[in-house]
């Protein structure tokens, strides 16, 4: 449990016993005066709940009225004290408490958190009021929050759970979080989807890739199967050899001849030898290009 809740529901045990004495209207309505005035008490809704409490609901309007303040500080607002007629005097203290409650709810939402909509909601003077009420909020573990003033803004980054559920909210709160839940189950099926035709495509891609590969190296194969004999270096090697036959000086200049056609030849044909295989799947692959 949150340390400032834990807080404040020990502060509320007190005046929850005290009701149990409270028998009259008259004495109820100063409990209810009582526990919104003191320091750390922050939730209502157990005093609420108590018989002697509840009963000034039906009693007269002096004291009945007293119950609906106990329901404004309980879950409601310093504009919902404002538009309610005939409600009882607030103390500075309870005037103080309300705000800052008040304060909690509307942190809900960053555009009711500037400094132009606090001012009109909680009927604060000046911007150095606000400012003052939010620093109290601060150290009193009601909430985490900066004052921007540079935006005229109020940045919230956390709030103590101290506001009571209003009575019929639970059915809201519900569709709320079904609302989000479905939301939430539509992006994650998105992404699923978004994955799996990633995967799909990264699939197709390396079949494709296999393919080719199995292609090249198949035209690779067969090209070194029908490389052609250079008929240059086959012709003038068979005239040596019948030059040779025919006389001895012929026989030496015919080699001599043949040893450099020789070499020349050789020196054609060592182009492909150097390329080798990888020079052949390159050009099949250029080819399937």
């Amino acid at each position: 449990m949150d340390p400032t809740q834990q807080k404040a529901l020990n502060a509320l045990e007190s005046f929850v016993l005290l009701s149990k004495s409270a028998t009259s209207p008259r004495s109820a309505a100063d409990l209810v005066n009582q526990a919104t005035s003191a320091p750390n008490t922050y939730v209502f809704a157990e005093l609420l709940q108590t018989p002697n409490v509840s009963a000034l609901k039906t009693a007269p309007s002096e004291y009945s009225t007293y119950y609906t303040l106990l329901e404004i500080f309980a879950w409601g607002t310093w504009a919902d004290y404002s538009s309610i007629p005939n409600l009882p005097q607030l103390s500075e203290p309870q005037v103080h408490k309300l705000r800052q409650l008040s304060l909690l709810s509307l942190s809900t939402s960053p555009s009711t958190l500037t400094y132009h909509h606090l001012l009109q909601a909680l009927s604060l003077p000046s911007v150095r009021a606000l400012e003052d009420l939010v620093i109290s909020s601060i150290y009193a573990g009601l909430l985490s929050a900066k004052l921007n003033t540079q935006a005229q803004r109020v940045d919230v980054s956390s709030v103590s759970p101290l506001r009571d559920l209003r009575p019929g909210s639970i059915p809201i709160l519900i569709s709320a979080l079904d609302n989000w839940n479905s939301r939430c189950v539509s992006v994650l099926e998105d992404l699923e989807n978004q994955v799996r035709e990633v995967k799909q495509k990264a699939l197709v891609r390396r079949k494709k890739e296999e393919r080719d590969e199995a292609a090249v190296d198949k035209l690779v194969t067969e090209a070194k199967k029908v490389v052609p004999v250079n008929p240059l270096e086959k012709g003038k090697v068979s005239g040596g050899k019948r030059g040779a036959q025919d006389s001895g000086t012929a026989v030496g200049e015919g080699n001599d001849e043949m040893e450099l056609d020789e070499g020349r030849g050789l020196g054609r044909m060592r182009g492909p030898k150097r390329g080798g295989s990888g020079g052949l799947k390159n050009a099949a692959k250029r080819m399937m290009g």
